[in-house]
């Protein structure tokens, strides 16, 4: 069975570019993975970033349920502190209704901003992730315990296409949560590096259900496809340059290609870079070679690829090599 590929857009704000030209390059990109063959596109949820646009992908996904006639389309995901899980319930119903059989709820515990993002938000304890977690999914399959002050609650507008949850995560911490629920998981790994032993512990203590009978497994990496891998390296300086900053305390969008050849990278910087091994850069063959050995380490089901590049042209390009390496197909007809 072919390997499925899926997109993980985190609406980056490249350099030159506004956070609207971000929205519109996501619009753009998830029409043409739709039409490419894609599995999934899921969008990132980010707070008062200069970088990444994206705060509200709940209503983003509306407007590329308009878009798109076939691909699965979700979040990677929604911070489920942030809000009340009977409104996120009731939100992903409404999307399901507008894509049936179409939408993934993917939700994580990570802030997807400041501090002050969090008061700002009025967040919850995170320690309260898992409760929210088992309320969210009864208000979808209206399990709710009839002991419950909430039971009455159905999640509208209800039906049978309700969205599937995943477990999002970069730590041994959501693997394990998602296992002990039998609830699919996706792994971070352009977040948390090489760590395929928390694959391991996902499959190791997953518990079936009436939900799911066996675990399911995304990997979620940084890439970057050129037609040479010089090319690839070079586009994915700005990346690098922009997690060097971050790791430092230090905002702003996506540094522009200029900026980043210029930058006098220090030895620990470049240290840093080769040491973190987060990004996959390279021809359509390298890196091609590349996902298949995550695929074999993490004994992953599904690839999801996440390519910021300098700009927004690079970065479709980018997509649309990978599809071609992978041979990626989509039989519907696109008529829009």
């Amino acid at each position: 069975m072919p390997l499925p590929l899926s997109i993980l857009d985190q609406s980056p704000v490249v350099a030159g570019a506004t956070p609207r030209n971000a929205i519109l390059a996501t619009i753009e990109l998830a029409r043409r993975a739709d039409e490419l063959g894609y599995t999934r596109y899921w969008l990132a949820e980010h707070h008062a970033s200069r970088a990444l646009a994206d705060a509200s992908p709940e209503v983003l996904l509306a407007r590329l349920t308009a878009e798109t006639v076939r691909i699965r389309l979700g979040t990677g995901g929604i911070m489920l502190p942030h809000y009340s899980a009977f409104k996120v319930a009731e939100t992903f119903c409404m999307l399901a209704a507008l894509a049936p059989g179409r939408i993934d709820l993917g939700v994580g515990r990570a802030p997807g901003g400041s501090g002050l993002v969090a008061a700002a938000l009025e967040t919850r304890d995170p320690a309260e992730f898992p409760a929210q977690i088992v309320a969210m999914t009864d208000y979808l399959e209206g399990t709710t315990p009839e002991s419950s002050a909430f039971a009455s609650l159905a999640a509208m507008p209800a039906g049978a296409n309700a969205p599937e949850v995943w477990i999002l995560g970069s730590s041994e911490y959501g693997a394990r949560l998602a296992a002990a629920m039998g609830l699919p998981y996706a792994y971070a790994h352009f977040i948390g590096g090489e760590a395929p032993e928390i694959a391991r512990s996902y499959r190791q203590n997953f518990r079936p259900n009436a939900r799911m009978l066996q675990p399911r497994c995304i990997v979620a990496v940084a890439a970057i496809v050129a037609p040479t891998d010089g090319e690839a390296e070079e586009l994915g300086l700005p990346l690098r340059l922009w997690r060097t900053r971050i790791s430092r305390g230090q905002g702003g969008p996506i540094p522009s290609l200029a900026e980043a050849r210029a930058h006098p990278w220090t030895p620990l910087e470049r240290y840093e870079i080769e040491r973190s091994r987060r990004l996959i850069a390279g021809s359509p063959a390298k890196v091609r070679a590349g996902i298949e050995k995550i695929v074999e380490a993490y004994g992953a089901d599904e690839m999801m690829i996440v390519t910021i590049t300098p700009d927004y042209s690079t970065r479709l390009r980018s997509y649309e090599l990978l599809a071609e390496a992978f041979a990626l197909t989509s039989e519907v007809v696109f008529e829009r």
